[in-house]
């Protein structure tokens, strides 16, 4: 919470600056967010290699059909949930900001920073996405552990990068972000549209936990109501944590007592925090949509279009580092490469994902509950264990 409040005083700094300071202060914050912007994009593709390659060695090996079952429906979830966010907000979000359709940026009033410097990427995006797979897939079939156990490291050392440098700093790049749109004359047009897309994404995140929770209660054979009644806590509790990873315990509780099987609730809900993000996926393809309606250069894609970058973010999902606006850390990548987004329109992407990151991740770990009871409801060894114990429980009566 502390760093959305941050976050929100680099926007109204930035705001101030862009409008009320002398242009030489302008120009050192647009500095900072260009250095700061070389060194994000330069990071990205080393979170892909290194997240994903460690993701899917990880994965555990001996659980067969529980594991494939798990990914499958986690993974249907979040690309489901992407389509459901894209046809929602392409119809909304134009309607609903006819007047907030620009901004503009490459203009004659748009001041310059003191110093410009470049630092190419070790990789392409696409590149560090195939390479991760590779080595991934490698490692899981070969069981080389000295080249899991690099992997690893390097993941832990963007992880730190991560929480000591790029996630503090955030809230400087994105007030120089505003100062320059202040600078530019549409600040408060984006702002309207900010405002706009937030409270849809809220309203889907709902829209997509009760359906989870229809399905599985439908399967499970329980009411929905209660279902979700149960998980209240865990969504609660990752409104603090901001993470699927810290509120493990509470979803596993939560999960147990709407009647999933402890060995299946501690296999799944693990597995789900990483790799089931239907609540980030929502925000982050509606806030895209949001961006491409807010500027010119980016044209609206059609449903089609649009699909491989959804597919695509379910993959890197893989990827999102368990820190707040990890998920659209692992989403720039793609953003640019993908999409044709530029450093203006992502900036503009990790301000809108990160306003709401607590809710975006409460809906993922809710939704996590639901993956789990269907799960549990799929698996042959657990129902024929109810089963049996069912009959036991007859016979101890008898």
């Amino acid at each position: 919470m502390k760093l959305i409040l941050k976050l929100i005083a680099g926007i109204i700094l930035g705001i101030l600056i862009g409008l009320f300071a002398p242009d030489w202060i302008t120009r050192v914050l647009l500095t900072f967010k260009e250095l700061f912007g070389q060194l994000l994009f330069f990071t990205i593709p080393l979170l892909i290699l290194f997240f994903i390659t460690s993701g899917i060695a990880g994965l555990p090996r001996n659980s067969g059909r529980l594991l494939g079952r798990t990914l499958g429906i986690a993974y249907s979830s979040t690309i489901l949930a992407g389509v459901l966010a894209f046809l929602a907000a392409s119809v909304i979000i134009p309607m609903l900001s006819a007047e907030a359709t620009t901004v503009a940026t490459d203009n004659g009033e748009t001041l310059e920073p003191f110093l410009e410097l470049e630092i190419p990427p070790l990789l392409g995006i696409m590149s560090a996405l195939a390479a991760a797979f590779i080595f991934g897939l490698g490692i899981a079939a070969t069981g080389a552990t000295q080249l899991k156990q690099f992997f690893d490291e390097g993941r832990d050392v963007i992880t730190s990068l991560l929480v000591t440098v790029i996630i503090p700093l955030l809230p400087l790049y994105i007030a120089g972000i505003f100062a320059e749109l202040a600078a530019a004359g549409t600040v408060f047009e984006t702002l309207q549209t900010f405002g706009i897309v937030l409270a849809l994404a809220v309203a889907l995140h709902w829209t997509w936990i009760v359906a989870l929770f229809v399905i599985a209660g439908l399967r499970a054979g329980a009411s929905p109501v209660g279902l979700i009644r149960n998980m209240l806590p865990a969504y609660f509790t990752a409104l603090g944590t901001m993470s699927s990873a810290a509120t493990i315990p509470v979803t596993l509780e939560c999960a147990k007592k709407n009647g999933v099987r402890e060995r299946v609730a501690n296999f799944t809900i693990p597995l789900c925090a990483t790799t089931h993000l239907a609540g980030s996926t929502i925000t982050i393809v509606a806030c895209a949509v949001a961006v491409m309606v807010m500027q010119d250069a980016l044209a609206m894609p059609s449903l089609l279009s649009m699909l491989p970058f959804i597919l695509m973010l379910g993959l890197v999902m893989l990827a999102a580092p368990g820190v707040p606006g990890g998920a659209v850390m692992a989403a720039v990548g793609l953003l640019g490469s993908m999409l044709g987004f530029g450093e203006t329109a992502i900036a503009l992407m990790i301000a809108l994902y990160m306003a709401q990151d607590s809710l975006g991740t409460a809906c993922n770990v809710t939704g996590d509950g639901a993956i789990s009871l269907l799960v549990d409801s799929t698996d042959e060894t657990a129902v024929a264990e109810k089963e049996v114990v069912g009959e036991g429980e007859a016979d101890s009566r008898v």
